[in-house]
């Protein structure tokens, strides 16, 4: 069977759900199609065994590496993608992030826009997502031609008596942004309750501002908006020119069905987006859909990301750790000319989600161990940019499985943050009470499976020999076909990419509108 509508979206995540919210009200028949179901809301939401040791909520996919290993990706198939087990850590890029910077392993290339430019859909973005911060306080960041709509989160005792002593060793601490239905004025009529069980778990109460909630719930009301669940978008198929989509291909319930739409809107993450591209490949598109350029795939990029466990004989009984961001470092300091990247919390650990993520390492511990090690310990991010590297690509074989090629770049960088993140945690303090009066760090890099924050892929540009899409986001090859995902990125900054891709799709979201009117 073949429908027709003037929309098509494919992905229901920070892209796909946003976008879809910002075409709800055109008027315009949209379809949007996600190929997981609505996560169940259950006590396992809130079980760090079910999620991190048992890993529930996971999908099932195998993707490969470089050497044809199997792994298994964390990517998430529900609506709203994989903003629903996010930490909902939304920053901006830093408007230095836009412009060409030098790395220790190359160039991050300059973007075809500027922070200007994407600076009113970032306001937006915030608004819409209910973002919590403070602006002002970090250097780096860029002007706002809006205050954060929501105060930012209080700190708990524990990480209050950190930022105060950063404070005053002369760092520029700030209250990280995060989106969460949070109300500390009126805690009574709050949907967030500010638990433990926030960053890397579903939200069982729905306060986390993730693209289901705030992007796709409140628009199926509409007569135009139709969401179909379970419905994987497997091939694009286009006219005799090659120049227009005009099949959807999708496989529901076993069935194989096709939609059509004047404009057609792929947003199924960096990776996927990818695979649905080259698995779309025709006679007039024998690379894949709209890969002239061979560009489809490549300068796949997810940062070089470390978690550390900062331990203590002091307890740290906080609940919602994620309120507290540097980036002293970001650009680099006087002693080291490469920018080094950004440093915040995360979720509080506890033994399960160690036992989880470090399975190789903790197999061996008891439980009450592992407790004891939870209680005392104060959990941080640090993430440095990785670089686009036309070589770090995602392919498809025969079968349409994902093959993923990467190299790590800029790795120097993350252990020169590594290491000053070390003298400032001494040169606050944190020495005189580290267990056994000395410096104890346990830290865990991410590997390729850690694919939350994957980005490339299609990259956007003026140049059609090099880019993928135009700055609208709109393919080079193919007049109706658009990528509003992470895909779009040159580079991918040193920041969690959430709101940017928020925001693009927020802007995309005008154009097609405009488009369509």
């Amino acid at each position: 069977m073949t429908e027709n509508y003037d929309v098509i979206i494919i992905g229901t995540g920070a892209g796909g759900g946003t976008l879809a919210h910002a075409l709800a009200d055109s008027g315009k028949k949209i379809l949007v199609l996600e190929r997981g179901d609505y996560l169940p809301r259950e006590l396992d939401n809130w079980d760090a065994k079910s999620v991190f040791v048992d890993g529930k909520y996971i999908s099932k996919d195998m993707w490969f590496d470089r050497d044809g290993k199997s792994f298994q990706p964390q990517v998430h198939y529900f609506v709203g993608g994989a903003t629903k087990l996010y930490g909902a850590a939304l920053y901006r890029l830093r408007p230095r992030d836009f412009g060409e910077l030098t790395h220790a392993d190359g160039i991050s290339p300059a973007w075809p826009l500027s922070y200007d430019d994407f600076e009113p859909w970032y306001s937006k973005a915030e608004q819409l997502y209910q973002v919590h911060g403070n602006g002002g306080e970090d250097p780096t960041e860029g002007h706002r031609s809006e205050p954060y709509p929501w105060p930012a989160v209080s700190h708990e005792p524990r990480l209050q008596q950190i930022y105060e002593d950063m404070a005053k060793a002369g760092n520029h601490p700030f209250h990280a942004p995060c989106g969460i239905l949070l109300d500390e004025a009126d805690r009574p009529d709050s949907t967030c309750i500010r638990c433990a069980t926030c960053d890397g778990y579903p939200c069982l109460v729905h306060a986390k501002s993730d693209a289901e909630v705030i992007g796709i719930r409140p628009i199926l009301s509409k007569p135009n908006v139709t969401l179909l669940r379970n419905a994987e978008v497997t091939k694009l198929e286009t006219d005799s020119s090659g120049r227009t989509v005009t099949g959807v291909v999708v496989s529901r319930d076993g069935n194989r069905e096709v939609y059509q739409a004047d404009i057609v809107a792929v947003c199924a993450g960096a990776a996927n987006s990818a695979k649905l591209l080259l698995n779309s490949a025709s006679d007039h598109h024998p690379n894949g859909l709209a890969n002239g350029s061979d560009q489809v795939g490549r300068n796949y990029m997810f940062h070089n990301s470390r978690t550390i466990a900062a331990l203590s004989e002091e307890e740290n009984p906080t609940r919602f750790q994620k309120t507290l961001g540097l980036n002293d470092f970001y650009f680099g300091t006087q002693d080291y000319q490469y920018p080094m990247g950004n440093i915040q919390m995360v979720g509080k650990s506890n033994a399960e989600a160690m036992r989880g993520e470090e399975p190789h390492l903790t197999w061996f511990a008891p439980e009450f161990g592992l407790n004891e090690v939870a209680k005392h310990s104060v959990d941080w991010w640090l993430s440095t940019e990785d670089l686009p590297v036309a070589e770090n690509r995602v392919t498809t074989d025969k079968d349409g499985n994902v093959h993923l090629t990467y190299s790590h770049t800029n790795l120097d960088e993350l252990d020169h943050l590594y290491r000053e993140f070390e003298k400032l945690l001494n040169h606050i303090g944190m020495a005189q009470h580290h267990v056994l009066h000395k410096n104890y760090y346990c830290h865990m890099d991410i590997p390729l499976g850690g694919c939350a924050h994957q980005a490339g892929t299609c990259r956007f540009g003026t140049d059609p020999t090099t880019s993928v899409l135009d700055t609208n986001c709109r393919a080079h090859e193919v007049d109706n076909l658009y990528v509003v995902d992470t895909s779009f990125f040159p580079s991918i900054g040193a920041v969690n990419p959430g709101l940017t891709a928020m925001a693009n799709a927020l802007r995309v979201g005008d154009h097609i509108t405009t488009r369509l009117a």
